[in-house]
């Protein structure tokens, strides 16, 4: 019973050891003029000095925040541990879809996400500092967002995913603040379409983007994602696309963040072998 005992306590201790573990920094975005919290998770490996870490991105969703993922998800310390890299969640704003408004100059979340984060994580981390050691995925405004942003900065990610991604903007009308950022649908009519995924992976194509994104069956995004998968194989841009059972809901997410960061993981290896 006594060995018994004893040989649960070191597993566990073991366990917990290899653990990773997170930071909460505040990073300034100079185009906003103001500061934002971000989560950043770190493989239990990270005390070795010696060491350098691809990233991964991990975009929240609509409402929400910087950190959503953390809280609804401890065990990404353990993913990030297991995958051998940093998981970095920034904070989108509640409703600013991962873009620089055209109708407000105050919105500037492009900018923020895509330039002014990775920028910040690179000097105060230990990063490998390349496009091909960097990845970016989200769920929901996440989801279009990290599409969005890697399609229009493929100089600084190398991948890219999406769960559950609201891919047609023009499908929601007057849902999710969507007006208040690209403007009204009659005079602002091309923002609607400009700034949609399912447009802008035509006007800005990457044949050196991997990319992974799905959505539930039950999912109201459905459709769109759908649209978007249909789209790629028109333009030939090669991409994994899964459509399963489940709806706009953490369980399902919390299930698809897996898949993303073993496609990352396997992306990461791959261009390092090169």
């Amino acid at each position: 019973m006594k060995k018994s005992l004893l040989l649960l306590l070191v597993v566990f201790s073991l366990s917990v050891c290899r653990a990773g573990t997170t930071d909460t920094v505040s990073i300034y975005s100079t185009a906003m003029q103001r500061s934002f919290y971000c989560v950043v998770i770190k493989p239990s490996s990270y005390k070795k000095k010696k060491n350098v870490y691809p990233v991964v991105y991990l975009l929240h969703g609509y409402g929400g925040r910087y950190s959503d993922w953390i809280k609804k998800m401890p065990s990404l310390k353990d993913e990030a541990d297991k995958m051998q890299l940093l998981i970095v969640c920034p904070d989108g704003g509640y409703s600013n879809w991962y873009f620089d408004s055209p109708v407000d100059s105050s919105i500037k979340y492009e900018t923020y996400i895509a330039k002014e984060v990775p920028t910040f994580i690179d000097a105060h981390y230990r990063t490998i500092k390349s496009k091909t050691a960097r990845a970016i995925t989200g769920l929901s405004m996440g989801g279009h967002g990290a599409l969005f942003l890697a399609f229009r900065h493929s100089e600084t990610f190398g991948a890219c995913g999406s769960m559950s991604g609201g891919m047609n903007l023009a499908e929601f009308g007057n849902k999710f603040d969507l007006m208040k950022r690209l403007g009204d649908t009659i005079q602002h009519a091309a923002n609607w379409k400009n700034y949609s995924v399912l447009q802008v992976v035509e006007a800005n194509r990457s044949s050196s983007l991997k990319i992974i994104f799905d959505c539930g069956l039950d999912d109201f995004f459905y459709h769109s994602n759908k649209q978007l998968h249909e789209k790629m194989l028109q333009l030939h841009i090669a991409h994994d696309y899964t459509e399963r059972p489940g709806n706009h809901s953490w369980d399902y997410w919390m299930n698809s963040i897996q898949y993303h960061l073993l496609f990352f993981k396997n992306y990461f290896r791959s261009a390092a072998a090169k």
